[in-house]
Parts: structure tokens; sequence; C-alpha cells
């Protein structure tokens, strides 16, 4: 992008709230329509080409209450055509319809069939689907614990794109328990849906057509191994700002990028006070300085501005000490601590907010060793692969349901894959750093220190982990409630897409033959 885009010009969006179509006595029925339309995205673009949930980016947020559940028709309308650059030549994708579509509700305690398989997809009005695809109006149960969730497009082979192109969305599942801790809300409770994206000077997304320095013999368009942005958006507007009171506020944040880790601080030196993770509030709130999140993570903080009034707080992220200065991606948005207070502040930040048990008491049923592992195709193209496997490889995690599992993430790579497994919410137990380069020449796990356990806001339940290089990643898991075909995979959704995802089968407990 050639233009020269001003910061902190826009005041953030908050995302509608979805309504119900109906509300019956046992639930509610939605129906979310996918199109194209344009949206403005800054005060000095142009309009931007998207993809939305009923022609918003992000889409609308979905808001339920614990053990309220409803019942979704995700709708596709979008055009024959796909507007960003596919790779036809991963996934037998030249065979398939262009432009397909599935939502996955990430986090979700969901049945199979409502979970949004890759394979699951479909095309406008339902005219082609996938061999997964098993109905058209899926079903959330909603009965685990409240948290925040997120929908997105999970198609196979081209989630990136359909992502990029604005499919996602963010939602909330409430519970009574959370209601009683007097934690900030109503309009002191916001949405950061925050991602990364380039543009051409006339408003247009900028993907890759390939990888940079790609071989003559790759083709065009051909799947890039990483997406890095060049700007960052928050709500569906670049770099925008918020007036604040000074008080508190609660700030549910998501990772929506495709690539890109943030390392979020605010400049002000003030800490957030993280309560809740993936999987809902943690047990007590963790003072962070800084808040690390991988894609598809989320953190659920408190900010108290009550010390800053007529004070302008950015909302930063640490891009390292080898930074490119050029590189705009350290600024993410801004608070101004200006609104007059609107009433005394009553809410808290609770000492104790939930109780989480331990898995580490169930028996453990199995053990899983697993490679997070870097190769090249056929092609000389980088390819990324879960334990040496494609995706269309016979399946090999199969736990039984009900069952605890700890899976072993050994990750060979020298960088972060954030790992997610479908239907479950797991706990970390631990990550232990190896030689990677006596891995490399021979193939031995040579360990270079202790075990180090989790990060105090790591200790809740989680739906993706950080994997980091040259490290042991253990976690904790229960397969349940549901039987059925899931998929586990790299949150990287260049990774995801080639071909760093893999069939996940919860299978029904043998039953023990009587003698």
């Amino acid at each position: 992008m050639n233009i020269e885009l001003k910061k902190f010009v826009d005041p953030l969006p908050i995302p509608e709230t979805l309504k119900p179509l109906r509300k019956g006595k046992d639930d509610a029925y939605y129906e979310v329509r996918m199109e194209e339309f344009h949206q403005k995205l800054h005060r000095d673009l142009r309009p931007t080409r998207l993809w939305g949930y009923n022609s918003q980016f992000p889409g609308p947020i979905i808001d339920v209450n614990r053990g309220e559940p409803i019942r979704v028709k995700w709708i596709n309308k979008l055009p024959d055509k796909h507007f960003l650059p596919i790779d036809k030549t991963i996934h037998e994708i030249g065979k398939l319809p262009e432009v397909r579509t599935v939502t996955h509700l990430h986090g979700s305690e969901s049945k199979a069939e409502s979970d949004g398989h890759p394979e699951a997809w479909f095309t406008r009005n339902f005219k082609q689907t996938g061999p997964h695809f098993k109905k058209k109006i899926y079903e959330y149960p909603n009965h685990q614990r409240g948290t925040t969730l997120w929908y997105h497009d999970h198609a196979m082979g081209i989630t990136r794109l359909n992502v990029y192109a604005g499919l996602a969305g963010m939602y909330i599942i409430r519970d009574e328990h959370e209601k009683r801790l007097n934690l900030p809300s109503g309009k002191y409770e916001i949405p950061l849906i925050i991602m990364d994206r380039s543009f051409h000077d006339d408003g247009a997304l900028l993907y890759p057509q390939q990888p940079d320095d790609p071989a003559e013999n790759w083709p065009n368009p051909s799947v890039t191994p990483f997406f890095l942005g060049e700007t960052n958006v928050v709500n569906g507007k670049l770099w925008p700002y918020m007036n604040v009171e000074p008080r508190k506020y609660r700030f549910r944040i998501l990772n929506a990028a495709n690539t890109r880790a943030y390392q979020l601080y605010l400049d002000s030196g003030q800490p957030f006070y993280q309560i809740g993770s993936d999987g809902g509030l943690l047990k007590r709130p963790v003072k962070m300085d800084r808040l690390e999140m991988e894609p598809s993570e989320r953190c659920d903080v408190i900010i108290d501005f009550s010390e800053y009034w007529g004070e302008t707080i950015t909302l930063k992220n640490d891009l390292g000490p080898n930074a490119d200065p050029k590189d705009e991606t350290d600024d993410v948005m801004q608070f101004r601590v200006k609104l007059q207070l609107s009433g005394k502040d009553k809410s808290r930040i609770p000492p104790i907010l939930s109780h989480i048990p331990s898995l580490k008491q169930n028996p453990i049923q199995r053990i899983r060793n697993l490679k997070l592992v870097g190769s090249t195709d056929e092609l000389g193209r980088p390819l990324l692969l879960l334990n040496n496997k494609m995706w269309h490889d016979p399946v090999t995690e199969m736990p039984e349901l009900g069952s605890t599992e700890i899976w072993s993430l050994i990750n060979v790579t020298n960088f972060t894959h954030p790992i997610h497994i479908h239907l479950i919410q797991f706990q970390v137990l631990d990550r232990r750093p190896f030689d990677l380069d006596r891995y490399n020449q021979d193939g031995a796990i040579v360990f270079t220190g202790p075990a180090i356990p989790p990060k105090p806001n790591e200790l809740g339940w989680k739906d993706t982990v950080a994997a980091h290089g040259s490290q042991i990643t253990r976690i904790i898991a229960k397969f349940e409630p549901y039987s059925g075909d899931y998929v586990w995979h790299c949150h990287i959704l260049e990774h995801e897409d080639y071909d760093m995802m893999r069939p996940l089968k919860v299978i029904k407990p043998k039953k023990i033959e009587k003698e």
C-alpha cells in the first residue's frame, strides 16, 4: 500500500448482537447469511470488498445463556467465483467448486454433524455439498461454562482465504455464576476482535498470489506458508480509538488473525487483569503486563482506567528488537479517557473467580507423542505436517469417549504452532525444551532444561495451546461429551490448509465381554 493511513481516526465499532428469528420453549432459531458486500474500514480508504456473516465484518455477536440450546442455519449466498487467489493444486481443489463454506464454532462442545467439519462444506443455496455434510441447520447445546468462543469458516483447503475475506465473528456463552461476580458489564463489556490485513491503494484486500521468491515450477497461485498484514484491524476498523470513562472495563479479546501472534501491552504501563481464557473464567485473576496471544486464542481481561482521567492510552503490539522500523503493526488501537463517569463504578475484580477441577486425577488411558514437523512437497514448497502425516492419510487419533489422554506435542520446527483440538477444552501440563540441532542430526530428543509449568493465565481451560519450537508441550484432555468425526490442527490458517490438520475420531468404548 502506497498511501499513508492516519491512525486512530475512526471510533471503535461494536458488532451488533444477532437476534433469533424464532424463540421457542426449548431453543431459539437463527439464520445467518454469508454474503459479499463492501464496508469502509478506514476514514481515508475506499470501501473494501468483503465476505461476511449477514453482510458484516466481523460478523454479528451471538450471545446466549448456558443451558439454552440454539439452532443456526448458515446460508451461503456468496458468488460462484472467489476474489482471493486459490491454489488448486492442494487437496484436489481444482475438482471442487471454487467457493465452498462451512462454519465451525471454535471451542464449542457440539455434536460432530454440527461441528463444521472441513469436508462438510456446501455451496450457494446448498447446491453442492462435501462428503461429510450431514445437515443444513446446526445445533449448539451451550451446556458448557460461560466463555468467549468464535465462529469462522473452516472449508477444506481455503479456510485461510475465507476467513481473510471476512468470515469470522464472536460467540458468547453466559452463565449465572459469572453474572453474580459483579464484573464490568453492559456498555462496559467490550468485544475486541483483532486481526491484521493488507490493502491495495483502492481499498481492496491484498493477499499474496505466491510465497516470496517462488521457484519457477511452483503454480500461480500457490499457497503461502504464512501471512502477516501491514495494518491491524479491530472490530472492522484500522487502528480505531475508543472513548472511555475513568473506571473498569471488561474486554473480551480474540486474536482472529491468520498467522500473526500478538504481544499486547498498554503504553501507560498499567496492567491487564486477566479473568478468563479460551474455556471461560480462570480460578483467580492474573495481573499481566503483556498478553501473548496466538491465532484463535481468547483473553478475557479487565482494564482499570480510574487513575488515568484525561490521558490517551495506546494498546501496543511488541514486535521485538529486530522489527522493521517501517512496520506499523506495533499499534493496535487507542483508549481516550475523556468521558465523564456516568455513575459510581460498583464493578469489581473478585479474588476468586471459579473452580477448575484438575484432570490429573483421572486415570490416563493413553499417552500420545505427536510431532509438529516442517517438510517440503514434491515441488519443493514448504509443507507443514502433524506426525508426518497428510490430511487424507488414515485416522490415527481415535480416543475413546469419556477417556482421558495426555498429548505430548513435540515441536521439531523453530517456530510456535497454536494447536487446536475440536470438541474439547483441555488443560496445559508443562513444556520442556530440547536440543533441536541434535534432533536434526540424529533424531534424538535431548532435554536442555527441566519441565516448565504453564503460565498463571494458562491454568484454566484451553482449546488452543502455543506449542513453541524445540519444546515438548504436554496437555491433558478428557474426550467428551460426544463421539464422532472431528479434527485437530495448527491454527495458523496457512498451515492448517497445507497440511497441518488431521482427523480426530472419538469412538464409543468397546463393550467388555462377559465371561
